[in-house]
């Protein structure tokens, strides 16, 4: 009898395990099933990850056949790790995440590359904007970024060694993003820092803080690091990229689909599709930040072409992990495929 019952749990065993990682099948409409995806993005309500949330909002996941489970984690090294544990399939962070995990060992590609800047900025706390104009004023100082080994931290490294200036001359802080990263400039818990919008907008309408080094246009980021920095993306494991290409063409179709969306249309369509608590109690504020951001996305979620080597090279000056590595093979960390057979 004890075996008897075991046979029959079997079954029900090997679904849920299959569960456990994001792809177990729902039922569709016509009776079929869709694949389920989970996806973490390091911020759901950051203007550099909007198209993920957009294209939920637009229903376009839903028309390309897919179930896309969202989840926000604030910072991208965490919502890295959380991938690598395979409690997600995927995450929409930055690209040079690639970069850093080819580096440690680990092969992740981008499969659709959402911006082709950071769209990030320096800020600095308006107490200090005298004594701090650029990265050569870093040492010294209380830096914040996201949390350690996110891509805020990073670049503010890159930035810090392009300028003369070692990771160990600065203090770094771990601020996170919005409220906090607001309440860390206005109480002194750091003196400058790296963030999005729609934190930036906030911080300098209500005058708390000023933009010195602005990665949110091809300008300000090829200034600032020499070349594009392609930024976010959807990245996931080569593992699940090889398994699963049926689903992400779907997906990247999806998401191709809302690039070319915010590509022809206003800062203000764009953040009438949102929900309404993203904008908070100032809705053209956060209409303002889409605008000052909007131009880092792609139209087709293509790769830049000069972008991987730029990200390389910054990484090479100022992250160890990548320094030891030795040969990265840029190849791997992207690809090209699914958006360029979107429909």
């Amino acid at each position: 009898m004890r075996k008897s019952l075991a046979l029959l749990a079997l079954p029900a065993l090997v679904l849920s395990l299959t569960a456990c990682r994001g792809q177990s099948p729902s039922a569709s409409a016509g009776g079929g099933t869709t694949e389920t995806i989970s996806i973490m993005v390091g911020g759901l309500d950051k203007v550099i990850y909007l198209p993920a949330k957009l294209t939920e909002q637009l229903g376009y996941f839903k028309d390309a056949g897919i179930n896309v489970q969202l989840k926000s984690e604030p910072s991208g090294a965490d919502a890295e790790t959380m991938m690598l544990a395979g409690q997600v399939d995927g995450v929409v962070g930055f690209y040079d995440h690639s970069v850093h995990l080819q580096a440690k060992g680990k092969c992740v590609e981008s499969v659709v590359q959402f911006a082709d800047v950071p769209g990030e900025a320096e800020v600095v706390a308006t107490g200090k904007a005298a004594t701090i104009t650029s990265a050569k004023d870093f040492a010294g100082k209380k830096l914040g970024v996201t949390s350690p080994g996110s891509s805020t931290d990073m670049i503010t490294q890159a930035l810090a060694v392009r300028n003369g200036v070692q990771k160990s001359q600065y203090t770094t802080v771990k601020a996170g993003a919005g409220a906090t990263f607001i309440a860390a400039i206005k109480n002194g818990g750091i003196d400058a820092g790296m963030t999005t919008d729609p934190t930036i907008a906030k911080l300098t309408q209500s005058g708390d803080a000023k933009v010195f080094i602005d990665m949110r246009t091809e300008e300000g980021t090829k200034a600032a690091l020499g070349g594009l920095y392609p930024g976010a993306s959807l990245y996931m494991p080569c593992d699940y990229v090889a398994a699963h290409k049926d689903a992400l063409q779907k997906l990247a179709n999806a998401f191709v689909k809302t690039l070319k969306f915010i590509d022809t249309h206003t800062a203000a369509e764009i953040a009438a599709k949102m929900p309404a608590d993203y904008a908070g109690d100032d809705a053209k504020l956060y209409e303002q930040a889409i605008s000052d951001s909007k131009g880092m996305f792609t139209a087709d979620g293509v790769m830049p072409a000069d972008g991987p080597q730029t990200v390389l090279d910054v990484l090479k000056a100022s992250n160890p992990d990548v320094q030891k590595a030795g040969s990265i093979d840029l190849s791997k960390t992207y690809t090209t495929e699914f958006v360029k057979a979107a429909g």
